[in-house]
C-alpha cells in the first residue's frame, strides 16, 4: 500500500497558472502552443512518478501505461480526456479527466489493488478544435475518422498548418493516421469529464454516469459581396456581406428555436479584410448544430443555407456552405453501462449535449463517460467550476469503476477503501 494518494485538487493546482488568458479571462490552451506542450510534460512526469510508461503515438497521443500480466498492453482498460481548451476556457474542461485519472491511479495504488488487465491513461490532442478548427483530431485520426492529408493540411488562424506544428512539436506528420494496433488493445475506454450542463446541480448528485451525445456538426458560411470604401460608397450601391452575415446570425436563433431539442449557435466570425473603414469583400460565419436525431440536425441545417442564400441574395450577396465535420448521436455501449451503473449504483444516467472523444471511439470500442457535477452549469467559459469536495468524489468514481474493470487478483481490503472514503469526506 502506498502513500496518501494526490488528490485532483492538488494535481490541478500544479497546472492553475499555465495558458491564463488575460484578455479572454480563463485558459487558452491550444494545441501544441507553449501552455498544452507544457500540461502535456506535466503529464508525462506525473505519469512517470506513478511508475508508468509514457509514450507518445503516431497521432501524438500520450499514452501512460501499467502492463499487464507478463508485460502485456493487450486487453487493456484505458481512461483519459484532454489538455487543450477553446479560446478563454474553463479550468477543467479536460484537465480534470486527466488529474483525476492521476489520482484514480494513486487510489488502487493505497488500496493494493494488483490488476488483472493492463491500464492507459491517455490524452488526445486538438479535442476542442480551439486552434485548428477540427474538434477531436487525435482521436479522429486514431480511428481513421479522417484522413490525414486533411488533418496535415488544416491551418490555425496564423496559417501555420498542422503539419508543421506537428512537427514542431517534435513528432512525424508523416506517420498520422489509423492505429489498429492501439485500437487492438482497447477492451474498454472510460473518459470523465466536467459537467457541461446542469443536470447534476438540479439532482442534488455529485457524479452521474453518461448515456449518449447529441449529433453535432460545425459548418461553415462564406458571405461574398464587393468591398468598397466605407465612406465613397453610398449606402444604396452596397452589396455588403456583413449585413447579410448579421442577418443569418439572426435567423440562426429563430429557426434552430422552430426544432423541438435544436441547439445552433454561431461563435465565430470573419470579415475580409477587416478595416474599420472598409466595406468586407467576404465574412465567414461558423454554424455549430447538435440534434439527438442525426435526420433533424440534417433538416436543421438545410433549413439555415436556405435562408442564408435567401438574406445575403436580398443584399446583393451570394453564401457559400462547407461542411467541417460531422458526429452522429452517439448512445453508449449499454453492457459497459450497465457495468458501471452496478459500481455506482447512486449515480444517475445523463446524455450530453458536448462531443468528446469517447464518443469518437465509440465505433471502435466499448466506451462510456462520468460526468463530474458543475454548481453553475456553464462549460466553455471562465466561470465554469467544481468544487473540490465533487472532484474528488469523481476520482472515486472513477477508481471504483476501474477497479472493476480492470479486475484485481488482490482483493481491496475494506478498511483501506473506507479510509480513502474518509479523507476525501474531510
Amino acid at each position: 500500500m502506498t502513500n496518501s494518494p494526490t488528490s485532483v485538487t492538488q494535481l490541478l493546482g500544479e497546472i492553475r497558472d499555465v495558458g491564463q488568458d488575460k484578455q479572454r479571462g480563463g485558459y487558452s490552451r491550444f494545441t501544441f502552443t507553449s501552455a498544452e506542450l507544457e500540461l502535456r510534460e506535466w503529464f508525462v512526469a506525473e505519469a512517470q512518478r506513478r511508475s508508468m510508461d509514457v509514450e507518445v503515438d503516431r497521432n501524438g497521443l500520450i499514452w501512460a501505461w501499467r502492463a499487464g500480466a507478463g508485460g502485456s498492453l493487450d486487453d487493456a482498460i484505458v481512461t483519459g480526456s484532454h489538455l487543450d481548451s477553446v479560446p478563454g476556457g474553463g479550468e477543467f474542461d479536460g484537465p480534470l479527466g486527466i488529474a483525476s485519472a492521476l489520482a484514480a491511479v494513486d487510489i488502487m495504488d493505497f488500496r493494493g489493488v494488483v490488476p488483472d488487465r493492463p491500464l492507459a491513461v491517455v490524452a488526445f490532442p486538438e479535442e476542442e478544435g480551439g486552434r485548428f478548427g477540427l474538434a477531436c483530431l487525435g482521436s479522429q485520426l486514431m480511428t481513421g475518422a479522417v484522413n490525414p492529408d486533411r488533418a496535415r493540411n488544416l491551418r490555425d488562424s496564423d496559417g501555420n498548418s498542422y503539419a508543421d506544428a506537428f512537427a514542431r512539436a517534435g513528432l512525424d506528420p508523416a506517420h498520422m493516421g489509423r492505429d489498429d494496433e492501439a485500437l487492438r488493445r482497447i477492451t474498454a475506454f472510460v473518459e470523465l469529464h466536467v459537467e457541461q450542463g446542469r443536470g447534476l446541480i438540479d439532482l442534488s448528485q455529485p457524479v452521474a454516469i453518461g448515456s449518449s451525445i447529441l449529433g453535432h456538426g460545425r459548418w461553415r458560411l462564406t458571405v461574398i459581396g464587393e468591398g468598397n470604401h466605407a465612406g465613397a460608397t453610398r449606402m444604396a450601391d452596397r452589396r455588403d456581406p456583413m449585413v447579410a452575415a448579421g442577418l443569418i446570425i439572426s435567423a440562426v436563433r429563430d429557426i434552430a428555436t422552430a426544432f423541438d431539442e435544436a441547439r445552433a449557435t454561431v461563435g465565430r466570425i470573419h470579415p475580409i479584410p477587416g478595416g474599420t473603414n472598409v466595406i468586407a469583400s467576404r465574412v465567414d460565419v461558423w454554424l455549430d448544430a447538435r440534434h439527438p436525431d442525426d435526420a433533424v440536425t440534417a433538416e436543421l441545417v438545410g433549413a439555415i443555407h436556405d435562408r442564408a442564400r435567401a438574406l445575403a441574395e436580398a443584399e446583393g450577396c451570394e453564401v457559400v456552405m462547407v461542411e467541417e465535420s460531422l458526429s452522429n448521436s452517439v448512445n453508449f455501449d449499454p453492457r459497459l453501462r450497465t457495468q458501471l451503473e452496478a459500481v455506482l449504483p447512486d449515480a444517475p444516467v445523463l446524455g450530453t449535449g458536448a462531443g468528446h472523444d469517447a464518443g469518437v471511439l465509440s465505433t471502435e470500442v466499448p466506451t462510456a463517460m462520468l460526468f463530474v457535477r458543475n454548481p453553475t452549469g456553464v462549460s466553455h467559459s471562465p466561470y465554469e467550476q467544481i468544487e473540490d469536495a465533487d472532484a474528488e468524489s469523481g476520482a472515486l468514481a472513477l477508481a471504483d469503476v476501474l477497479e472493476n474493470l480492470l479486475g484485481s487478483s488482490s482483493p481491496v481490503p475494506g478498511a483501506a477503501r473506507t479510509s480513502i472514503h474518509e479523507q476525501r469526506r474531510r
